[in-house]
């Protein structure tokens, strides 16, 4: 199979889906207003509820939802070979990611912008609800943890990366003074921004920064560690104008550049896919394709964390409602085409099935690796861009993508925390809940060691995690839609199978925890398990309800509802 075949078939399915299937599900099924006055203007305070133009909020958004995971899910479910991994980033893009993307957004506008832990009290019910809350806690727990740990390991294996990576800041935060205090137009900024980021990039190809063994008593990748959580948290309690939505707009652009480098490279030189179809001799230890494919994938095709981005911080920065269709369906598309460039670059940038065997030579095996050397050598010879060069760029995309999903993370990470103390009557300040998130991921992620390896000690469940709040995610959605009497079928569908997949993953890996004798793991698969089993029937109840409940109007009654009952914590 060429390549070129692959990329023009994922490509046309996924803007197809934008342009067909997104419209349906705006007109027929979300009924988006653009007269509704969202929250971004209802409660705008300059710092979190900020009324942005559609495409910057995009750019914050999807690289928000971004990060590393829909390079490494793809990069790692290869092994099962390219055409499943192909179909469901494909299909699942098209028909559950966009439309739980878009969704989880215009459920949380239609409630004052609050989360979704805030939403499944009102949908779900409050015992419910309380049992998402550490579902989430987990899940991000988990992403800003791995993160740390896949940023630095990067920025050691890649020293070429360290310059555009922190440089990348600075030009953010002038991006965002020239967009909000200068008044410049988004086209120049975008120029310019653009330009000066791949600016840095050529400068860190020069000028790699390689650290001494020991900075401060600590290893590279520990230094690195600390320093990324010191960031993230200064970040996280920044107005989102001063560094999060210009870092994320240009990192967006980037990642499109990036992305069209790939496949013009994929056009130009039209690479062979040496990587099996379907793959028959895995390797020993590898688990089933079913189902640990959807949940390995997760992020390439449909995300629980995409709808705690969409409620926690996008939602309360949409100028328009219907400016949803664009910054969710689309950048669901968007993560898609990257996850897509991933099987791309990890099954045709090898020159022989040989060469392809020897990095997948056990399960987990490739992952950001595979994907920044296969791109790099098809980057190479599509465009003749120096390898070095090649790698340099598509490891600073990741690094970036990686950060962003980072600091969002945490800022969403310390919504949590305040919802959790309002449970339990404990009334915590920004700073006071940001130091709690820090204390926790910082002992994760060195509780294995002083290198930091602690940080991936559960991220073997972070795949089912997500599929399973991705799946609660589309539960509230049901609801919502059910009683309003409004097509429930789109969700329902994917609401059924992502549970199903979720939990039947959940039983599979207890059995492997079991086996292995890992009892960390272990007793947080069966905290997920009977939190996700609880939720499910709450869920399945509150969906009864609404079917036999009175019909509901299309009018302002949500926002009205919540005003009557009080605002998010956030």
């Amino acid at each position: 199979m060429n390549s070129l075949i692959l990329a023009v078939v994922g490509v046309a399915m996924m803007i197809a889906g934008y342009l067909l299937y997104s419209r349906f599900l705006a007109r027929r099924v979300y009924k988006l207003d653009a007269a509704f006055r969202t929250p971004s203007h209802e409660l705008s305070d300059g710092v979190d509820y900020v009324p942005t133009n559609k495409f910057i909020l995009w750019g914050h958004h999807f690289t928000s939802v971004a990060g590393a995971a829909p390079i490494v899910g793809p990069a790692v479910a290869v092994i099962w070979g390219w055409l499943p991994a192909f179909l469901w980033v494909t299909l699942g893009t098209v028909f559950f990611a966009g439309m739980h993307d878009l969704g989880a957004l215009w459920a949380s506008v239609r409630n004052r912008g609050q989360s979704i832990g805030s939403l499944s009290a009102r949908y779900i019910g409050a015992r419910g609800s309380r049992l998402f809350l550490v579902v989430i806690f987990l899940l991000l727990l988990m992403v800003n943890a791995a993160f740390a740990v896949v940023i630095a390991g990067l920025l050691v294996s890649t020293p070429t990366a360290v310059v555009p990576t922190w440089g990348a800041l600075v030009v953010a935060v002038l991006i965002g003074q020239a967009i909000y205090r200068l008044k410049w137009s988004l086209p120049v900024v975008s120029v310019i921004g653009v330009a000066a980021l791949y600016g840095l990039i050529l400068l860190g190809d020069r000028l790699p920064v390689v650290l001494p063994d020991s900075v401060l008593g600590l290893s590279p990748e520990a230094f690195w560690i600390i320093v990324l959580f010191i960031y993230a948290a200064i970040a996280s309690t920044l107005p989102v104008w001063v560094l999060l939505q210009p870092r994320d707009y240009i990192n967006g652009l980037q990642l499109f550049i990036g992305l069209a480098l790939l496949y013009g490279s994929v056009l130009l030189f039209r690479p062979e896919i040496v990587a099996p179809s379907f793959n028959a001799n895995v390797p020993e230890g590898t688990p089933g394709l079913m189902p640990l494919l959807f949940v390995t994938i997760a992020c390439g095709a449909i995300s629980g964390f995409h709808g705690i981005v969409s409620s926690g911080t996008s939602a309360k920065q949409l100028d328009k409602e219907t400016d949803a269709r664009f910054v969710g369906y689309f950048g669901a598309v968007g993560e898609g085409l990257l996850a897509l460039g991933a099987i791309i670059a990890t099954t045709a940038g090898f020159r022989t099935l040989a060469d392809w065997e020897e990095v997948y030579s056990a399960f987990n095996e490739g992952g950001v690796a595979a994907f920044v050397n296969g791109g790099g050598s098809i980057i190479n010879q599509g465009l003749g861009i120096p390898t070095s060069l090649s790698a340099t760029i598509l490891a600073t995309m990741a690094v970036l993508f990686a950060a962003t999903t980072m600091d969002t993370g945490v800022r969403l990470q310390r919504f949590v925390v305040q919802e959790i103390g309002d449970v339990i009557g404990v009334k915590l300040g920004t700073l006071v809940a940001t130091a709690i998130v820090l204390v926790v991921c910082l002992a994760l992620t060195f509780s294995a060691g002083a290198d930091g390896s602690g940080g991936m000690l559960i991220w073997p469940l972070f795949g089912t995690t997500n599929q399973i709040m991705a799946g609660l995610t589309l539960a509230i959605l049901a609801v919502m839609l059910m009683r309003k009497r409004r097509p429930v079928l789109p969700i329902m569908i994917p609401l059924v199978f992502v549970l199903f997949i979720s939990v039947y993953a959940l039983i599979i890996q207890l059995g492997g925890f079991v086996a292995e004798g890992n009892w960390l793991l272990l007793v947080l698969d069966v905290i997920i398990l009977i939190a996700a089993v609880w939720v499910i029937v709450e869920s399945a109840v509150a969906l009864n309800r609404a079917r036999h409940a009175e019909p509901e109007p299309d009018g302002e009654d949500e926002r009205d509802a919540v005003s009557a009952g009080g605002s998010s914590q956030e």
